[in-house]
């Protein structure tokens, strides 16, 4: 499979300087800063991209998990929130909460968290984030 990739700049020092970030397909590029990041300042930051790369995982792995055992969803819907916390002399990412609601005629409320408990560790952006703890709520509406 090809892999995918993104690029990011930034110049100047971490309080005063500013970056963009993009998509190698082109698809998204904006800018980031201090202020984006530990503040309320405009643009993204690094911890809104994964949250983006683990809610958009998860989605397409739950339907695909429940479509497999014979479910047709009508839609899944994931957030993610991605915490960063400090930590020492640096900053961690300690936890990320997923909420997700689906609707999936003919499952029952059991299978559904199974589906969905197997997925927060089965999708491929859970694996590669596996170092802070990932939270679930589901809900099947």
């Amino acid at each position: 499979m090809k892999a995918r990739t993104a690029n990011a700049t930034w110049k100047g020092d971490l309080p005063s300087g500013s970056g963009e970030v993009a998509l190698g397909s082109g698809a998204y590029r904006d800018s980031y800063s201090f202020q984006s990041r530990f503040e309320d300042g405009g643009g993204t930051n690094p911890e809104e991209l994964i949250a983006a790369a683990e809610a958009g995982c998860f989605s397409m792995a739950l339907a695909h998990s429940l479509a497999s055992a014979g479910f047709k969803p009508e839609s899944v819907t994931t957030r993610a929130a991605v915490h960063l916390a400090k930590a020492g002399d640096g900053f961690e990412i300690p936890r990320i909460e997923l909420e997700v609601e689906a609707k999936v005629p003919g499952i029952d409320e059991a299978t559904f968290q199974e589906h969905a408990a197997k997925t927060k560790v089965g999708c491929p952006v859970s694996k590669a984030l596996a170092g802070p703890e990932i939270t679930l709520s589901a809900r099947l509406v």
